[in-house]
């Protein structure tokens, strides 16, 4: 018989990082979730990504067991990382503070594609293509054929 689900809590935390305290610890413990069984597993699946911020989807059961999804790290800090600034614009319109190619934003997509609301990788392109606008990035080059 399925277990039936109690909660869903959503959390962005940093791989082979994760302990009792905030945000992890208050959002579980406010669910009856065994906090450092958690960080157990958390970390020992995210021994390979340290320091990197993952989103993770935890399922709450009714009996206080849990299971997780680790997703890939969001869009604007893998664009981040692409382009080793700190952050983005603070006035994307007007200020411009760096420069992606179309060959990274592809390979962010295809990095991204199994949790994009997607279903091409066209598609996927332009996502990644219009968060990096919002963030004062300029999108050079010209776009591959997906």
């Amino acid at each position: 018989m399925a277990k039936e689900i109690s909660a869903m809590v959503k959390l962005q935390v940093r791989g082979g990082a994760a302990n009792p305290s905030p945000p992890v610890g208050p959002a579980l413990g406010a669910k009856g979730v065994n906090i450092m069984e958690f960080c157990k597993q958390f970390n020992a699946r995210t021994q390979d990504k340290p320091g990197k911020l993952l989103p993770v989807v935890i399922t709450v059961y009714t009996d206080k067991s849990f299971d997780f999804i680790i997703k890939q790290p969001p869009v604007a800090v893998q664009l981040l990382e692409a382009t080793k600034l700190k952050s983005g614009s603070g006035v994307p319109n007007r200020n411009k503070v760096g420069k992606v190619t179309w060959e990274q934003v592809k390979a962010i997509a295809e990095d991204k594609m199994v949790d994009l609301n997607c279903f091409t990788m066209d598609s996927a392109m332009s996502m990644v293509a219009g968060t990096a606008r919002s963030m004062g990035l300029i999108v050079t080059g010209t776009k591959p054929q997906a």
